[in-house]
């Protein structure tokens, strides 16, 4: 089964090893048809604390490192 990849912005840099990544998703509502964005906020490891606030990263799905990190660092954009 494939791992899941998402783009998405560094909110938060300041931890050792680990960033905060807010993913965008844009749907639109079947009842309503209005488009809505929806952000999410993901817990990432960052093996080698290079990225900064502001950066736009790929993430992908990844064995627990952590109790709330799933997640790694694939590359930047």
């Amino acid at each position: 089964m494939p791992r899941k990849v998402f783009c998405g912005v560094v909110t938060k840099a300041e931890c050792d090893k680990t960033v905060k990544v807010s993913v965008l998703q844009v749907y639109k509502d079947k009842l309503y048809k209005k488009v809505i964005k929806r952000y999410k906020k993901y817990t990432v490891h960052d093996e080698s604390n290079s990225y900064k606030k502001g950066d736009k990263v790929f993430i992908q799905e990844h064995k627990p490192i952590s109790a709330t990190k799933k997640w790694i660092v694939v590359q930047v954009e």
